[in-house]
Order: structure tokens, then C-alpha cells, then sequence
């Protein structure tokens, strides 16, 4: 395990099923690898809404959430639903709108239907000054079209889990997007062109995360027997960003904790 900094987990699904009944122990372990508090991502109106009590209880960090309807669920995003959503966003837990945007790449709802479920959410974080959280896969020129014309109404907006193209890249950090960097990046098989790109990143626009269960960092040594990634792990790619940037892991840490704190309003 490389040294411990001080850390912000801008995305964790700690609702997935994959951490029932261990949440406790997960936040205990992330606390003591230096992650000082999390944002737990939410993808519906159920695990936004779970991710929220979660907010309410007592674990070893605190724990702060973000509600909306992900591109996979857009076929379910109906009046009902934004109404829901925009009640919820008033909890003092709730801190971002999302996660929201589009992904061409698996098309699990129609591309229509994740068009208006994105364009309807950043309107509703206009409304409500929120940031926003979003996704974005295989779908840039749509994504950064729908963008540019809520960009100067939103509170803020991050591209999390970003492992685009460096067209993409640049053209997101000129409508003033914050970035997230996960254990993609630890990845040797699919992340050479992200190691490459981060250099790139304004370290006030970078922000790290581990999109845990998923992407668990592939330099970790041994890998963990389940598949399952944690917050405890976020410290790998912290050190990751390290090997393709100038400053030291001390300074990215103490610089991206300090965005997420900005940028979150916590």
C-alpha cells in the first residue's frame, strides 16, 4: 500500500450490492488508508435515495452523496422521477446532481431518452446550484453540445471516471470541467493513453476517485481475492497520477482534496 495522504473519493457506489452489510467495515478501512470522506454516487431514484440514509449514519468518515438518474437508467426518468430527485437534492447530504449523461457505447436506454433524462437533470442543477456529476462514454460530440449551452448556469460540473480521448480532454477543461481520475489509469492493458493525458489536467480542475466496486487499480500487489475495489485503494491511484505528473503525491493529494472540498461545498 503506497504512504498515506489525505484523500477525498469523489465516486463510490457504496449502494451496490457487492458492499451490503459491510459498510462500516469499508469506511473503517478507507479511514485508515488517509481517505478523510467520500461521496457516495447515486445512479436512480432508489440508490440516490439509499445513498442518502447512508449520509445519516455515524461512520468513521463522513460521508456526503450525489442524486440522479444514470444514461443506463435514462428510460425510467419521467416528471415523477425529476420531482423526486428535486426534493431530494434539498437534504444538506446531497451535494452534486448526477450521475447523469450519456453512454453510446452500451445503450441500455434509448439515445433520446438519456438526451432529455441529461439535459432535464442539469437544468434541475441550475436550479438547485448544484454541481454536477456526470458520465460520459462514447458520446462526445452529444455530450459537449448538451454541455456548452446549461455550462453557464451550473454551479460546477466534473467528467468523473474520465478515459476519453485528448480531444475530449481539451475540449471539456475549455468549458471549465473538472475532471476524475480512477483506477483506469493503473490499468497497463486500456490506460496508456489516459497516463499520458493526465500531465495535461490543471491540477485545480483534477479530482480522484475510485468508482468502487468497479476498476479496482491493477497495480496492487496482491489484487484483492474478490475482484471488488474499495475507497481503502484510492491511494493507488493517487500514486499512479504521480508517476505521469510533476508534483509529488503529497502536493496532488493535498491540491485534489482541496478542489473536491471546493467544488462539493463541504
Amino acid at each position: 500500500m503506497p504512504a498515506p495522504h489525505s484523500l477525498i473519493d469523489i465516486g463510490v457506489n457504496l449502494t451496490n450490492r457487492r458492499f451490503a452489510g459491510e459498510h462500516g467495515d469499508i469506511l473503517q478501512r478507507a479511514a485508515a488508508a488517509g481517505v478523510e470522506s467520500v461521496v457516495i454516487t447515486g445512479t436512480d431514484m432508489a440508490s440516490s435515495r439509499a445513498a442518502a440514509q447512508l449520509c445519516a449514519q455515524d461512520f468513521a468518515l463522513p460521508c456526503y452523496c450525489t442524486g440522479g438518474i444514470h444514461p443506463h437508467a435514462a428510460k425510467t426518468c419521467d416528471s415523477a422521477q425529476l420531482q423526486q430527485l428535486e426534493q431530494l437534492a434539498q437534504l444538506p447530504a446531497v451535494v452534486a446532481i448526477g450521475e447523469t449523461g450519456l453512454d453510446f457505447n452500451r445503450d441500455f436506454s434509448p439515445r433520446p431518452q438519456q438526451i432529455r433524462a441529461f439535459e432535464a437533470q442539469l437544468a434541475l442543477a441550475a436550479r438547485c446550484k448544484l454541481p454536477v456529476f456526470m458520465h460520459e462514454r462514447d458520446s462526445h460530440s452529444h455530450f459537449k453540445a448538451i454541455v456548452k449551452q446549461y455550462r453557464d448556469q451550473l454551479a460546477g460540473a466534473v467528467v468523473h471516471c474520465f478515459t476519453g480521448s485528448r480531444t475530449a480532454l481539451f475540449d471539456y477543461l475549455d468549458l471549465d470541467l473538472h475532471i476524475g481520475i480512477t483506477g483506469w489509469i493503473c490499468d497497463e492493458r486500456r490506460g496508456g493513453e489516459l497516463q499520458q493525458l493526465v500531465r495535461h489536467i490543471p491540477l485545480q480542475r483534477l479530482m480522484l476517485e475510485t468508482d468502487a466496486p468497479y476498476l479496482p487499480p491493477r497495480t496492487m500487489s496482491p489484487k484483492p481475492r474478490n475482484g471488488r475495489n474499495e475507497p481503502a485503494f484510492l491511494p493507488y491511484v493517487l500514486a499512479a497520477v504521480e508517476q505521469h505528473r510533476p508534483e509529488s503525491a503529497a502536493q496532488i493529494a493535498a491540491a485534489t482534496s482541496d478542489t473536491a472540498r471546493r467544488f462539493f461545498r463541504f
